[in-house]
């Protein structure tokens, strides 16, 4: 797999998510298997580039290349200086977001709301491609297959979006209207995988092993990218790379391993985001997380709510060590 010069480990890709997909949560998607990773969307508009939230959305400090930085917006010569903007600060890759459903989003035109514009769409993906060639520096797009289920332009936009230079497209099987309900079709990816020669990812509903190989079957997409089904399960991207390439099953992470990486995720969370927003935003990863840990609903429904009470980093550390002691010794005693 391979996105302009550089060459990715495997084809299961980690979806740009705006609350989740943060340097911590990325790398430690790639240490567990992802081979490629999209920043949480960062705006176009210049007054917010110098905010906290968005020099943290952009940060990328230690992580593995290549870089990639989703950029959002509406106007496409403020999208151009977005993108130049991120490529003084590291980006390698520049990704252009067509597809979230937020209506705070969308009903600023940005996002998926762009797919109900095809004109201003490929104004913006043409200013964009045009501000990162000279720096050999390629584009990529997400999308929706459309904005409702009357008007499905993907493979109209998808073939006008390789026109103007895109290096690789992702398609989220699902329209804006759809939002994330109902089941995600992926025959317009298979549509669109058939008419481009650039890379083609399929996203939508990849929560398993079966599930990746089925979408990679169905669409003969390049790669998949998965989301939600990673919200505390970034094991989930081994998981499918040894069934991929085996057919069989890993066995479910042992207590130990789910305990360093928790703990892995929190210290790299608590140092990008300091004490007072990383005890707090750590709170929805370990809610996630719960859903995996030992010791039965009862146990991590109480752990929940402790964790949601903890007001500093060493209390919520010292929180996760203390609840898979507890674990051990039950699994002893037994």
């Amino acid at each position: 797999m391979q996105i302009g010069p550089y060459v990715l480990p495997n084809r299961l890709f980690v979806a740009p998510m705006a609350g989740v997909t943060d340097r911590p949560f990325r790398r430690l998607c790639k240490q567990l298997g992802a081979g490629y990773a999209v920043s949480e969307m960062v705006t176009s508009r210049p007054d917010l580039q110098n905010s906290l939230k968005t020099s943290r959305r952009a940060n990328h400090a230690g992580e593995q290349a290549p870089i990639a930085v989703q950029i959002a917006g509406t106007d496409a010569e403020m999208m151009a200086d977005a993108a130049r903007y991120n490529l003084d600060r590291g980006a390698q890759i520049i990704d252009i977001n067509m597809g979230c459903p937020a209506k705070k989003v969308c009903n600023k035109w940005a996002g998926s709301a762009l797919m109900q514009d095809e004109t201003l769409a490929l104004q913006i993906v043409e200013a964009v491609v045009a501000a990162c060639a000279p720096h050999g520096v390629p584009v990529t797009l997400k999308m929706r297959t459309g904005w409702c289920q009357s008007h499905k332009n993907a493979p109209l936009l998808a073939r006008a979006a390789e026109s103007a230079g895109i290096a690789m497209l992702t398609v989220h099987g699902r329209t804006r209207e759809q939002g994330y309900k109902g089941e995600a079709e992926h025959d317009t990816v298979a549509r669109i995988k058939s008419v481009l020669s650039i890379p083609v990812v399929a996203n939508g509903d990849i929560d398993s092993p079966e599930a990746a190989q089925r979408v990679l079957a169905c669409t003969g997409a390049d790669a998949i990218m998965i989301g939600r089904a990673a919200q505390g399960r970034p094991w989930l991207f081994r998981e499918i790379a040894h069934f991929l390439a085996t057919g069989e099953h890993l066995p479910p992470p042992t207590a130990d391993e789910l305990r360093t990486w928790l703990l892995e995720h929190l210290e790299d969370h608590y140092a990008l985001y300091g004490e007072f927003t990383g005890v707090r935003t750590a709170r929805k990863h370990l809610g996630w997380y719960a859903r995996a840990l030992p010791g039965g609903a009862a146990a991590t429904a109480a752990f929940r709510e402790r964790i949601n009470a903890i007001e500093s980093c060493d209390a919520q550390l010292r929180c996760v060590r203390d609840y898979f002691a507890q674990q051990q010794e039950w699994k002893l005693a037994a």
